[in-house]
């Protein structure tokens, strides 16, 4: 029991991130229904952000208050690179094929990755999270700090973006357009500044869980591939559904720490690396039996 309850917090802290992962996805999806393949970059550029502040803002400040004010400060410089990169090159794409903007994110993912990767070195840099892989004893379970601060940041960003979107005249005008755009129009909406607003969110959303996933083993060239495990995420949990991004994160990361916990016990022919697929099949599962995800909208269309 004790080992099946450290894997469902660890699967818990690391769907935090898949979960913030995922946020960003659906944030630009609801506003621009297009899947922005850009996320990998900006959850790379954060951490590596994170990772040069750190250690400056250590020098004047507490090792713990430099780390988050450095995860706060990247959040902020990937939110305005992000708010860059969609009045450059996609605003002027509005209106053009959805496969056609979701080509161009990917190639945008590219060729920030490919500048951002000559900043991290050979190896990888250390994020000056200043725990590191330490453990407490919560509840007679051996907990990695960085897990619970994981946990943390979601209920916190969680509860910020509900406040933001619930309460806030801009957060209802980006739901507002995010349900039918042209009716946001004739009351006046700004459509471009939502579409730069929900890039900018969700470019310092995949910041936060860059830098959360780097206080493991820091920061390497290959940190971006786990932001692929967010898409089974937002299709689990439903496109345009900001719960769904949440629940479908926190259930990715349960199933995958799961099944590499116990896969090798009990099912050993399968082979290594089962835990990876997991997501995935996961997702393939929910699919046959709910569509358009635990959260999702059906599209009604009619003929």
């Amino acid at each position: 029991m004790t080992q099946f309850l450290e894997a469902l917090v660890r699967g818990l802290g690391i769907g935090s991130v898949y979960a913030l992962l995922a946020l960003g996805f659906v944030i630009i999806y609801k506003a621009t229904r297009v899947i922005s393949f850009a996320q990998p970059a900006f959850m790379l550029t954060g951490a590596v952000v994170t990772s040069y502040l750190t250690p400056a803002l250590g020098v004047v400040l507490f090792t713990g208050f430099s780390f988050f004010l450095s995860v706060a400060g990247a959040a902020l410089v990937t939110a305005v690179l992000a708010l860059v990169i969609e009045r450059v090159a996609v605003r002027p794409m509005v209106g053009k094929a959805v496969f056609v903007v979701a080509i161009i994110t990917l190639g945008i993912d590219i060729a920030v990755r490919v500048v951002v990767t000559g900043y991290i070195g050979i190896g990888s840099r250390p994020i000056g999270f200043p725990w590191g892989i330490d453990t407490v004893e919560l509840l007679g379970l051996s907990v990695q700090i960085r897990h619970l601060v994981m946990m943390g940041t979601v209920v916190v960003v969680g509860l910020a973006l509900l406040v933001f979107f619930q309460r806030t005249p801009f957060g209802l005008a980006m739901r507002a357009a995010a349900f039918d755009q042209e009716a946001a129009m004739t009351q006046g909406i700004s459509v471009g500044a939502v579409f730069a607003t929900s890039w900018a969110l969700a470019g310092a959303l995949a910041a936060i869980a860059g830098s959360l996933l780097a206080t493991g083993a820091g920061v390497d060239r290959q940190l971006w591939i786990i932001a692929l495990i967010a898409l089974p995420a937002i299709i689990l949990g439903g496109l345009d559904s900001l719960q769904g991004a949440v629940v479908g994160g926190l259930a990715v990361g349960v199933v995958e720490q799961l099944v590499g916990t116990y896969q090798r016990d009990y099912l050993p022919w399968l082979g290594d690396n089962v835990a990876s697929v997991a997501p995935y099949a996961l997702m393939l599962l929910v699919l046959l039996v709910r569509p358009y995800g635990l959260f999702g909208t059906p599209e009604v269309r009619r003929v």
